[in-house]
């Protein structure tokens, strides 16, 4: 995190901005005293996928909940 004065700021704004889309946390101080923060924003959420997106991509198998074979039962109990 660095710091900068307002008169920084004010004369080279588009360097600092720059800094700040590389990913740096600047401080503005006034006086020996934080004033203010510059900081990258958060990328926005991936939007949420619409309901049905892969319908008819794939079959659920028929036993698809039904128990499962003994090798494999056995693989997931360590025996």
């Amino acid at each position: 995190m660095s710091t900068v004065s307002p008169q920084e700021l004010a004369h080279d704004a588009a360097a600092l901005l720059a800094r700040v889309e590389a990913g740096e946390h600047i401080v503005v101080v006034r006086g020996g005293r934080p004033v203010a923060e510059i900081r990258p924003v958060a990328p926005p959420p991936p939007a949420s996928r619409p309901f049905g997106l892969a319908a008819g991509t794939f079959t659920v198998p028929d036993d698809f909940d039904g128990p499962l074979p003994p090798d494999i039962l056995r693989d997931f109990e360590g025996h």
